[in-house]
């Protein structure tokens, strides 16, 4: 077992850098974590897309402080909750996958945890899979386990209030989500457990079932979610979701793309920056520095995190002569085509855009180039030889 530390400034960065809440309180947390023993920690991601993105990695940071601290940390694939599907933040039922979608989902997972969780070495993290326990129990046993809890408490969810004030409907499957997450804390007999605070409702459901079913506390730290001045999430249906399989240069351009209120949070949840640091930032920018010097700085800081100091440079360097210099990248992106196509066609089949009604909405708005002349026609075709451009990031050559 390795020698667990108990650095009181470790311990404070722990519980207060980007930090929403503590529970019961931090109080509490710094005295079982200056106790020296060895705590176990999870942090669970439920496989709903094929890769992880920047929300995750800000969580698995905190979990990476856990585990150099000494204490035992476990990353949890919720393989058998994301088939029923979580409704936090939803306005309506979100749709349930199979076991397949989610299988393939989360097929590289711990190849991309592995940028920031040690898995190898004296303090390997473990990875589990929820269905190991959720798909062995009895319906006696998911009784056993609802009746920790009441209808009352289920409808203390924001989302579920929301939805039935707008007449929407709740499902029953969905009030058995958070049992399920709180279950998860019981089977792997957890002191704690990390996640965003949209995730703050099924962690406390958590810690209820480990003091009625185990007698034993379990912390939750809940960390502050990266959200645009509206408090937005960032998201797929946003377009600004800045996912691991994304190349550096698309990473890089995504934080260029956030607004200027975006700024200072990027640097406090994704930096190692400190307090004073940020708000050094903050002041500079509010007495007039341009964002952009910063905003730069916090691109290529985060694409070095996530992709490395070598890949963070050229991603800067693209960046700077595609976008501020005008100029086309030297490698675009290439499609087959017979003759004439519609561009609407081209832009779908390169896969610029997602949909035919994306790829029409797309140019209307005057968001596509082609030959460096702005299109407006969804009825314009290209041929051969032509360069489409989507945005400011994005080209393909018809070849």
């Amino acid at each position: 077992m390795p020698k667990v530390s108990t650095d009181k400034n470790q311990i404070d960065w722990v519980l207060n850098h980007a930090v929403e809440n503590v529970y019961p309180s931090k109080a509490e947390v710094k005295k079982m974590l200056e106790a020296g023993k060895q705590l176990t920690v999870y942090f669970g991601i439920d496989p709903t897309g094929p890769s992880l993105h920047l929300g995750h990695f800000i969580n698995l940071r905190r979990v990476k402080l856990f585990q150099d601290l000494g204490h035992k940390v476990i990353l949890l694939i919720g393989d058998f909750t994301a088939m029923i599907g979580d409704p936090t933040d939803k306005g309506a039922t979100r749709k349930q996958l199979t076991r397949e979608e989610v299988l393939a989902n989360c097929k590289l997972y711990k190849e991309q945890m592995a940028r920031v969780i040690d898995f190898t070495g004296p303090n390997a993290a473990e990875l589990k899979f929820n269905s190991a326990w959720l798909g062995k129990m009895t319906f006696a046993d998911v009784i056993q386990l609802a009746s920790h809890f009441t209808v009352q408490q289920m409808l203390e969810r924001d989302m579920f209030e929301k939805r039935i004030e707008e007449g929407k409907p709740v499902h029953v499957h969905e009030f058995m989500y958070p049992l399920m997450q709180g279950y998860d804390s019981v089977a792997m007999d957890v002191d704690g457990e990390i996640g965003g605070n949209d995730q703050t409702f099924n962690m406390l459901a958590g810690r209820t079932l480990m003091k009625d079913v185990k007698g034993k506390e379990k912390f939750v730290i809940t960390n502050t979610l990266l959200t645009d001045p509206t408090g937005k999430k960032m998201g797929k249906s946003e377009g600004n979701m800045l996912a691991l399989t994304d190349s550096p240069e698309d990473m890089y351009g995504k934080v260029m793309s956030w607004t200027d209120g975006m700024i200072v949070p990027g640097f406090r949840l994704c930096t190692d920056l400190s307090d004073d640091e940020v708000k050094n930032i903050e002041t500079a920018m509010n007495k007039g520095e341009n964002p952009m010097t910063f905003k730069r700085d916090l691109a290529k800081r985060i694409v070095a995190w996530l992709a490395g100091d070598e890949a963070a440079a050229s991603a800067a360097e693209h960046f700077t002569t595609v976008h501020q210099e005008h100029a086309r990248p030297d490698e675009i992106p290439e499609l087959k085509a017979k003759g004439n196509m519609s561009l609407v066609d081209a832009l779908v089949e390169s896969e610029l855009c997602s949909s035919k009604s994306d790829a029409r909405r797309q140019i209307e708005q005057g968001g596509v180039k082609v030959d460096d002349e702005v299109v407006k026609d969804a009825a314009a075709t290209v041929s051969k030889g032509s360069v489409i451009q989507k945005g400011k990031r994005h080209f393909v050559k018809l070849v």
